[in-house]
């Protein structure tokens, strides 16, 4: 387990952020008796989908979503993601969360259900809890016993060390060997160190830098500014037993298993297989069944969600139907915006371009076009989630783009049009700033009026 290390930045540096699409949703906004919220958790309007995304979210806490997956079909631009990672979110927080899109398939490096089965195993997530012996403490002294390497007599290399370690209750001095006093080297630690020392393994683990330290421990320098996180000074026995959790994937311990056993190239370059063999994952779940029944583990289902499935061939599309009863099966939700379609592969129509008997598997969701008030409650998020400051008159102009031409349009021009008012010296966007960059950027109703007008000059 490595030290967590957190950069404090300065107070001149202005902090890189990355809002993601889908980055103010929270949850499904729903209330105790499982009505949605007009606004809730980022969530606006589409009352149905989400009461019944809760529905879904009940089935599976209660372990009753077994053999059945979702299907949430629906127009363009009607929040089918943002469902999907609402269902997530309601889930827990440390839930694994895996987006595919059905293209993402088709690769001329790995067989598609390769590609499947990945995704699947990285949406399943295994907590290891386990109890170790540990030396804990903040260094109050440490002495380095130096010697001369055996293969190169002008070097030095640590013999031993010795070590005192403190708590708010106890003191004690450690004599450790020269692994442990090499890593004590390499890690850096110091005095004034809050570590933990492995009484089984002696692996080190520093934490972070002591806050407030006693008188009698000298530390060295300190600084304003630095990339080592402040922790509390430990409590208790500085020798103790102490649990620490680990979160995998399925796909982790997979590729872990594939190295370890995947002979001379992977032993001597560290290189995994793109493709990882059954017999290899089934080692894989055989441990973890053995360590979830000894009460070592639990497994954390997570969300797999392949957005425009209708992608998916046939053969893609059998293996899904038989990976959702499998019993180490995330859950497993599907978007569309298609109706009826030939299923990829071949000559039969259905419903939504999946066989019938992938349907009859499905809870199916339906999403529905955004009314104008849904569009400006929606834009009011978006424009606090990037920090960007609307006029009414601006939002109002907004929300009529979002009505006649798509919601996910009317978005895009939020931060280009902050950055024309910010051009002009402005901390608000007025409404003359999203005509500016409305003028600027076509939406699709546009794009193909410009082709038709210029069809002849342009290459086909």
């Amino acid at each position: 387990m490595s030290a967590s290390i957190v950069p404090i930045e300065p107070t001149a540096t202005k902090r890189f952020e990355r809002i993601g699409t889908h980055s103010h949703i929270k949850g499904l906004g729903l209330d105790a008796s499982g009505k949605a919220l007009k606004v809730a958790d980022g969530m606006v309007g589409q009352t149905e989908a989400r009461e019944a995304a809760g529905f879904v979210v009940k089935l599976v806490k209660e372990g009753k979503m077994a053999g059945r997956g979702v299907l949430i079909v629906g127009p363009s631009g009607t929040g089918k993601t943002a469902i999907a990672v609402a269902i997530a979110r309601e889930l827990g927080s440390d839930v694994p969360f895996m987006i595919l899109n059905g293209s993402e398939v088709y690769s001329t490096e790995m067989k598609k259900t390769e590609v499947l089965m990945q995704a699947m195993r990285k949406a399943i997530g295994l907590r290891i809890k386990e109890m170790r012996k540990i030396y804990e403490g903040v260094v109050k002294q440490i002495d380095f016993q130096m010697g001369t390497n055996p293969y190169n007599p002008y070097q030095q290399v640590p013999k031993s060390a010795r070590l005192t370690l403190k708590t708010k209750s106890e003191e004690r001095s450690l004599r450790v060997g020269p692994e442990i006093a090499e890593e004590l080297i390499s890690k850096g630690v110091e005095v004034g160190d809050v570590i933990w020392l492995d009484a089984e393994t002696g692996r080190v683990t520093k934490v972070g830098r002591a806050k407030d330290a006693p008188a009698e421990i000298v530390i060295g320098e300190d600084y304003d500014v630095s990339s080592t996180k402040r922790v509390e000074i430990p409590s208790g026995p500085i020798y103790k037993d102490k649990e620490f959790v680990y979160t995998l994937t399925l796909h982790d311990l997979d590729e872990y298993y594939a190295q370890r056993g995947g002979g001379l190239i992977s032993m001597f370059f560290g290189a995994v297989e793109r493709e990882i063999s059954s017999d290899i994952r089934q080692r894989v779940d055989e441990e973890v069944k053995k360590l979830v029944e000894e009460g070592k583990g639990e497994l954390l289902p997570g969300v797999l969600f392949i957005d425009d499935v209708h992608m998916l061939d046939i053969e893609a599309l059998s293996f899904l139907s038989r990976a959702l009863e499998s019993e180490l099966s995330p859950i497993i939700i599907l978007a569309t915006n298609r109706g009826m379609t030939k299923i990829r592969g071949t000559d039969i129509e259905s419903p939504h371009g999946l066989p019938l008997d992938l349907l009859d598997r499905l809870l199916i969701i339906s999403t529905r076009q955004y009314q104008a008030d849904e569009v400006k409650e929606i834009l009011k998020i978006r424009a606090k989630e990037e920090n960007v400051k609307l006029s009414e008159e601006a939002l109002e102009k907004l929300t009529k783009i979002g009505a006649e031409t798509s919601l996910r349009y009317a978005v895009q021009l939020i931060t280009p049009a902050n950055i024309a008012a910010k051009s002009k010296n402005k901390d608000i966007v007025s409404g003359e700033d999203v005509d500016y960059v409305k003028n600027l950027f076509f939406d699709i109703t546009h794009s193909v009026k410009y082709v038709k007008e210029y069809e002849e000059k342009l290459l086909k």
